[in-house]
């Protein structure tokens, strides 16, 4: 993502995904980047939060989407977040990483998807 955009870096959730049943019987943390660009860009804001993407709002979006239903791949939850980002906020381009902690002998896995 070229340009001014906004970041949230390593929101932890808690959420039910896997593609076992075992797993998603038990909520597990993952843990969220997003990148923003919001529409109308970051400069000229005059002070005013109505004139930029509210990042607080955002996290709460994608914790509420996260902890919601349960899903088998963290793809899927990425386009989740993205499709509700995008129906919810002024946004132009949009990135979601989504690291998952589960294989032992790993820091974690991740995907990265974009729009």
């Amino acid at each position: 993502m070229e340009g001014d955009y906004i970041e949230i870096i390593g929101l932890d959730v808690n959420t039910r995904i896997g593609v076992p049943e075992e797993e998603r019987a038990v909520a597990q943390k993952i843990s969220i980047d997003v990148n923003l660009k919001p529409s109308n860009g970051l400069k000229s804001l005059n002070d005013k939060i109505e004139q930029t993407i509210d990042y607080y709002l955002v996290s709460e979006v994608i914790k509420e989407i996260s902890g919601s239903g349960q899903r088998k791949l963290i793809e899927t939850l990425a386009e989740d977040i993205i499709k509700q980002l995008k129906k919810d906020f002024n946004i132009s381009e949009i990135e979601v990483r989504i690291k998952k902690y589960i294989i032992p002998e790993t820091d974690y896995v991740s995907v990265v998807v974009k729009d």
